[in-house]
């Protein structure tokens, strides 16, 4: 290794950033591989095969490295999985992560399943910004669509997240055609009642799902729920993500949707992820993947892991290859690697 980076550990001594001049402060660290859910956009045809225990990246090492991206300039982490609420010790965990200086926004994504039962931990360990992922309001679709009947623990969940306090809520909808379309308006009037962010999501085609139906984009979402009323543009905020944001008049909350597919926001994507086996992905819809846990257990430096991390991120590509009614598959499995 170089010297250049010597002083690595100096608080934001060196940022983030690719060769196209994006500044990469967002990291998802996907904690497991493991979920309760077996949804069907999400796991690939037949068995799914998991990693083994000691292929996961323990959550000291996990602190370590992001100890590393804060001193790059990472400012915003979220804790994703699998299901992040299925590994043990997640809220001792998110208690040391929050505890990291010059942090300024810790989240978690989750199917809600195990929140209830969580959250009063997950509220003392800092976080206080939910994305949970429901994709039906119906229970007996939920079924059908995760493998569970859990409908009911995930309401109940986001009711009293909502009473404690937890803001923003957002409800994570991948809008599935012919499977869930004729709820988005459903979807999107809980907005008018409850200050939730409802996002709705283009399904992304990645590894060998048990997917195959006519893309549903957010043009049509949107034009879908028009019947509700007039849909005025929100201003983004700070840590917002590359949701498009709306508001009804005088709704409660609001509603978004996130255009992988149909407008590419690639040109601004400030994410990075880590997957719970190690590999730093700078790209969601990219196999391109560099190995930081090898080198951490065979002993580099902070330092030295650093430099591994700036190549990888100056070579971030451009942008994904997939654009709306392509065949282009991307391998692996969301649920491996953290969405």
């Amino acid at each position: 290794m170089t010297t250049s980076h010597a002083n690595i550990t100096k608080q934001h001594e060196i940022k983030l950033v690719d060769q196209y001049k994006r500044r990469l402060d967002y990291l998802r660290i996907s904690v497991t591989d493991r979920c309760n859910m077996k949804c069907i956009y999400c796991m690939t045809h037949g068995k799914t095969s998991k990693l083994p225990c000691r292929e996961i990246l323990r959550y000291e090492e996990i602190l370590r490295i992001a100890r590393i991206f804060i001193n790059l300039g990472v400012s915003k982490i979220r804790i994703t999985g699998g299901e992040p609420l299925v590994r043990k010790g997640i809220c001792e965990f998110l208690s040391g992560l929050s505890s990291l200086e010059s942090l300024s926004d810790l989240s978690i994504t989750t199917n809600g399943v195990f929140l209830k039962e969580k959250i009063v931990q997950i509220q003392s360990a800092g976080i206080r910004r939910l994305n949970i992922s429901m994709d039906t309001l119906d229970k007996d679709k939920f079924k059908i669509i995760t493998g569970i009947d859990a409908f009911s623990e995930v309401w109940k969940s986001i009711m009293l997240a909502l009473d404690m306090g937890f803001d923003p809520i957002k409800i994570n909808v991948v809008a599935l055609n012919g499977i869930n379309d004729d709820e988005l308006a459903d979807f999107a009037r809980l907005s008018l009642s409850y200050p939730f962010q409802i996002r709705f999501i283009e399904y992304m085609p990645i590894g060998t799902s048990q997917m195959t139906f006519r893309q549903l984009l957010a043009p049509e979402i949107q034009d879908r729920i028009s019947s509700i009323g007039r849909l005025d543009p929100v201003e983004n905020i700070s840590f917002d993500g590359p949701a498009k944001r709306f508001r009804f008049e005088n709704a409660k909350g609001e509603v978004g949707f996130i255009r992988p597919i149909s407008e590419h926001f690639c040109s601004s994507c400030n994410r990075l992820r880590l997957t719970a086996s190690g590999n730093l992905k700078t790209c969601l819809l990219s196999d391109n993947e560099t190995d930081i846990k090898g080198p951490l257990r065979k002993g580099c430096s902070d330092s030295e892991l650093a430099e591994i991390i700036l190549k990888a991120v100056y070579n971030k590509p451009f942008e994904h290859p997939l654009v709306a009614n392509n065949e282009v598959m991307i391998s692996g499995c969301m649920s491996a690697i953290g969405g």
